[in-house]
């Protein structure tokens, strides 16, 4: 069972920036961010490959968020910047093992969450 742990959220102003990070307790194939704000769905953020370093974004942080990982750390990085209220919201580190396009959104392994407020 992989253990995730987030850490990185807070408060910050519109336009400001913050840096997730979440650790793994071993090594994992694919790994991802969602986010999900109240009275929301839980929706998909970014997702990277271990392998291959291949990215994928939501249209919705594309240009604003890059997403990183230290394969030697197993971390994965969540880089938001230019933050907008609507970017607030539990953000949740998922990882998996199983081989999938980088795009899907089925993940077996969930942190915790992290809140990040963005204040106007």
């Amino acid at each position: 069972q992989v253990q995730l742990a987030e850490s990185g959220g807070g408060l910050v102003q519109a336009g400001g920036s913050l840096r997730l990070s979440c650790a793994a307790s071993e090594r994992t194939f694919t790994m991802g961010w969602f986010r999900q704000a109240p009275g929301k769905e839980r929706e998909f953020v970014a997702a990277i490959s271990r392998t291959t370093g291949v990215t994928f974004y939501a249209d919705s942080v594309k240009g604003r968020f890059t997403i990183s990982r230290d394969n030697a750390k197993n971390t994965v990085y969540l880089q938001m910047n230019s933050l907008k209220p609507e970017d607030a919201a539990v953000y949740y580190c998922a990882a998996r093992n199983t081989p999938k396009l980088i795009w899907e959104e089925s993940y077996d392994y969930w942190g915790q969450g992290t809140q990040v407020t963005v204040s106007s």
